[in-house]
């Protein structure tokens, strides 16, 4: 249906980054030195012990991952969580080399035939979407129901994403996999989940803070460990939920009606009253399932968020369903202050989370677990 299609391009980007506020991607989870408690060195520690092998016992990790992961050990935690890397030690760099060159043996296959006629609009779009992850994006307005609403973001963004080399990763990143994903092709909102695990990566290789680093400045060896690292990293990811993105988004349709249904029995008079204000979910909560919260969140919170998902089975689609939930029921009281379809929307696409850091989040998950098992899987799963 034309409106359809038309009401997803309008909302599945809203041209807001995701929130990188100037306190920016400092990772709460743990730092170095003498600042680390001493319960944070001991969960440190037995991360340490996990990953030493000879081989890693992924339940294990999993469980320990869930309550967050310090930031020393994130990367290879999540490279092996996310099954990139083996369990077994010995195995892990000749893993690494091997997936690195056929990510480069790609672009030397694929990659120059992105301006040729078949892969042109692809490429075209990847070039659009890419500025947008910089505050230039910011001038354009989100449209809901044809009703222009101005919300501009007020945080600065971080330096980052204007530069010229990272932007060129992502868009090499991204190339190469709608390539190899002709089912769904390119979809906006797919680049924004490259980001995680590229600021992740990057992290292995500074010290201090990623905000204004110059990622050029970078080995160019490291550079690409850290570009194919990421590629292979968001495969494996969007492998769990592609049919967010094929044809017409239809595994978006399914969560976005999912969380409808789910609110109506978890809270039935914040879903009454948007049902009132004739607010329909698919006008906020597909932005919320086509980039997984990233736009909702400081991507301090969503690196954070990320280890819970990966530690959760089918943790970045049916866990993430529980997490929009508890996320929209935590504004319960903002929500009902507002009267009108024009306030709601106003609040529901620019909820006041720039101050978030891991105790916001670790509540919201600790609401969403509780509501999965309260929930789910129960006979009459979401019916009345």
């Amino acid at each position: 249906s034309t409106d359809l299609n038309h009401l997803e391009t309008t909302l599945s980007v809203s041209p807001t980054s995701p929130t990188l506020s100037a306190a920016g991607i400092a990772d709460q989870n743990s730092s170095d030195g003498p600042l680390m408690s001493e319960r944070e060195m001991t969960r440190l520690e037995k991360f340490r012990q996990l990953l030493a092998g000879p081989n890693t016992d992924l339940e294990e990790l999993r469980k320990l991952s869930w309550s967050g992961i310090p930031r020393q050990v994130r990367p290879i935690t999540w490279k092996l969580l996310s099954g990139y890397l083996p369990a077994n030690v010995e195995r892990r760099e000749s893993t690494l080399q091997r997936k690195r060159t056929e990510y480069f043996a790609f672009i030397e296959q694929y990659y120059d035939s992105r301006n040729d006629e078949h892969h042109q609009d692809t490429y075209r779009q990847i070039a659009i979407d890419i500025p947008r992850m910089t505050p230039e994006s910011l001038i354009l307005q989100p449209k809901v129901r044809e009703i222009h609403i101005d919300i501009p973001r007020t945080n600065p963004l971080i330096p980052l994403f204007q530069q010229a080399s990272v932007q060129k990763i992502f868009e090499r990143i991204l190339f190469i996999w709608a390539i190899r994903h002709p089912a769904s092709g390119y979809v906006q909102g797919i680049n924004d989940l490259v980001t995680p695990f590229f600021v992740v990566f990057v992290f292995e290789y500074i010290e201090g803070e990623v905000e204004n680093f110059d990622v050029s400045s970078l080995p160019d060896e490291v550079l690409q460990n850290i570009e194919a690292d990421s590629f292979w990293c968001m495969s494996k990811l969007l492998d769990g939920i592609q049919d967010n993105y094929t044809f017409a988004q239809p595994g978006i349709q399914r969560k976005v009606k999912a969380l409808q249904e789910l609110v109506s029995r978890i809270d039935e008079q914040v879903h009454k009253h948007l049902h009132q204000a004739e607010v329909e979910y698919l006008q906020f909560a597909f932005r919320w399932m086509n980039n997984l919260l990233m736009r909702e969140l400081p991507l301090r919170c969503t690196i954070r968020l990320w280890d819970t998902y990966q530690s959760e089975p089918e943790g970045f689609s049916h866990f993430h369903l529980y997490v929009c939930a508890a996320f929209l029921i935590r504004w319960r009281k903002e929500l009902l202050e507002e009267k009108d379809f024009q306030g709601l929307m106003i609040l529901l696409q620019n909820l006041p989370t720039m101050h978030w850091g891991n105790e916001e989040i670790s509540i919201l998950l600790a609401e969403a677990y509780r509501l999965k098992y309260a929930f789910a899987d129960a006979p009459n799963h979401y019916k009345r």
